[in-house]
């Protein structure tokens, strides 16, 4: 929706029509593998960058230069904790995914160091585009921005892009893991959550941010629980399986999960570090307590 109501608005087509042919464009890149994924962020990503620095530029020139830029008060501010919730929530969120795209680097170098370089050049950048085009405009959608600045061809360009990515990169790592999960082919999930995100579509636009909030609440926990499997659980070293798939289910993940997400919605404070800091005590206590029953049990069967 993001990118179908300002392309709607330009071109005057059926809203629906748009979503539609959008949602299967995202959908077949996703369906197709890293291989797509790759070759779309050869395009999108310097597009990206090229297109929302000119919009800087301007936004910058038409503020008085960046002495004018620095200078600028807004009048109403966001608060400590929502600002700090917004930024992290971007970074726990988009780093929980990012193993499913790093296991294709040739060394653990590439690995490590693309990673950074997309989190803290490529996402700050993002911000930087974004807070500079709405203090020159005082619009908050980059797509208003750059219509007000009269770049409405590369608008499209760039908000096309900016969701084409963000998408299927979302709909890869979603069908991977619910083919985990149930055993089902991933290119087969991948058309399914397709199907189901271009249809809510319109729903996920005018509830936003009641679904970053959602969000911020739900991922962070899942990060955090990975993080503490692999270094204090299994001491750092997972073992090799031919069996790519999942065997067991972890009641103390689920369960400390779901700690998390109630430490964000009751405890006062930045809502996504808490699920974070909950969910991982959590996992750590549950697993110890849990494993001293089973170690009980089955000394008590000897």
């Amino acid at each position: 929706m993001m990118f179908a109501l300002p392309f709607q608005k330009v071109t005057g087509l059926n809203i629906w029509l748009i979503i539609i042919v959008a949602g299967l464009l995202m959908t077949a890149t996703a369906y197709f593998g890293i291989k797509a994924l790759t070759a779309l962020s050869f395009v999108a990503v310097p597009a990206i960058a090229i297109l929302g620095s000119v919009s800087s530029t301007r936004a910058v020139g038409s503020l008085g230069g960046f002495d004018e830029l620095l200078a600028y008060q807004p009048v109403e501010t966001l608060g400590i904790a929502a600002a700090i919730s917004v930024c992290l929530g971007s970074f726990i969120s988009g780093g929980t995914l990012t193993p499913d795209f790093a296991r294709f680097a040739k060394t653990k170098k590439i690995a490590v160091s693309t990673t950074l370089i997309a989190f803290f050049l490529g996402n700050s950048l993002m911000f930087l585009f974004g807070a500079i085009g709405a203090i020159s405009t005082g619009e908050a959608d980059i797509s208003e921005v750059m219509f007000t600045q009269g770049l409405i061809i590369p608008a499209l360009i760039i908000l096309g892009l900016n969701i084409w990515t963000t998408n299927d990169n979302s709909l890869y790592a979603s069908g991977l893991g619910f083919s985990n999960i149930t055993k089902l082919p991933k290119n087969i999930l991948v058309i399914i959550n397709g199907v189901i995100g271009t249809l809510l579509a319109m729903w996920l636009y005018n509830n936003f941010m009641s679904w970053l909030t959602f969000l911020n609440m739900t991922l962070p926990p899942i990060g955090a629980i990975l993080i503490v499997d692999y270094f204090v659980r299994s001491k750092g070293r997972y073992e090799v399986s031919q069996d790519r798939t999942f065997s067991t289910v972890r009641i103390q993940a689920i369960t400390a999960w779901a700690i998390g997400v109630l430490c964000a919605l009751f405890i006062p404070g930045i809502p996504p570090l808490n699920s974070l800091l909950g969910a991982a005590v959590g996992y750590i206590v549950l697993d110890k307590v849990m494993d001293k029953d089973k170690q009980s049990i089955i000394k008590k069967a000897g």
